[in-house]
C-alpha cells in the first residue's frame, strides 16, 4: 500500500504546517492524549511522559485500550478518563458534559494508537464512547493527530485508505505507521510510529 504511505506522509507534512497552533504564552499547550484498543497502547505511558515535558496532558482511553495500558506508568499529574467518567460526570441538566469539557480545554488532540476499529468509527462519524465523542465534537480549527496501529493486512485493506481519505479531507494530521515485526508475529507495515516521532510531530504544530 505504497501510495497510501506517500499520501499519508504528504498529508501529515501539509497538515502540521497548516495547523500552526497559537496558545497563551503564559501557559503550556494543552493536549488530549487518547488511546484505542491496540497492543501499541503499551507505549501510552512513554508518550505521556514525553508530552508532559512541554505540555499539559489529559489522557483518554477506550475500554479495549485498558487491556494494554498500565495506569501506574502515567505521570502523576495526568488526569486519566474512561467511558465510565463520561457517564458518572452527568446526572442532571447543568452538569458538565465531559467530552465537551475536554474539547474546550484542549489546544490539540492525538489518538495514539488509533486502531482499525476506531479509525472506521471516526471516519463514519460514530460516537459511542468518550474518545469518539470528543472527535465528533472536535473543533477542526485545532489540530487533531492520528497515529494508526494495526495488523499489516488491516493496514493494506481498501477500507483503511477510504477512512484515512475522509479524515485527511477533514483536516486531520496523519502520523504514518512503520514496518516491523508486529505483536501478532507478522512482519510488515502497521506498527504505530515511535513515541519520539509522535512527540516531535506535535511539538512542531506549536509555536516555539
Amino acid at each position: 500500500m505504497q501510495s497510501m504511505d506517500m499520501q499519508g506522509m504528504d498529508a501529515m507534512n501539509c497538515s502540521v504546517g497548516e495547523h500552526k497552533t497559537h496558545v497563551n504564552v503564559s501557559r503550556k499547550p494543552r493536549i488530549i492524549l487518547a488511546a484505542s484498543g491496540s497492543v501499541a497502547a503499551i507505549k501510552f505511558g512513554i508518550l505521556a511522559h514525553s508530552l508532559c515535558e512541554w505540555a499539559e496532558v489529559k489522557a483518554v482511553a477506550t475500554k479495549s485500550a485498558l487491556h494494554f495500558i498500565d495506569k501506574t506508568s502515567l505521570p502523576a499529574n495526568v488526569n486519566f478518563y474512561t467511558d465510565d467518567d463520561e457517564w458518572s460526570s452527568w446526572s442532571k441538566i447543568g452538569d458538565i458534559v465531559l467530552h465537551i469539557e475536554l474539547r474546550q480545554w484542549a489546544d490539540a488532540m492525538v489518538v495514539a494508537p488509533l486502531s482499525a476499529n476506531t479509525l472506521a468509527k471516526v471516519a463514519g462519524g460514530l460516537c459511542d464512547n468518550l474518545l469518539t465523542c470528543i472527535v465528533r465534537a472536535w473543533d477542526f480549527k485545532k489540530p487533531l493527530f492520528i497515529a494508526p496501529a494495526m495488523n499489516t493486512y488491516m493496514w493494506n485493506s481498501p477500507f483503511t485508505q477510504r477512512h484515512l481519505d475522509v479524515l485527511t479531507e477533514m483536516g486531520t494530521s496523519f502520523i504514518p505507521p512503520i514496518s516491523k515485526k508486529l505483536a501478532c508475529g507478522d512482519y510488515g507495515n502497521g506498527a504505530m510510529a515511535e513515541p519520539s516521532v509522535i512527540d516531535t510531530t506535535l511539538r512542531a504544530s506549536f509555536d516555539a
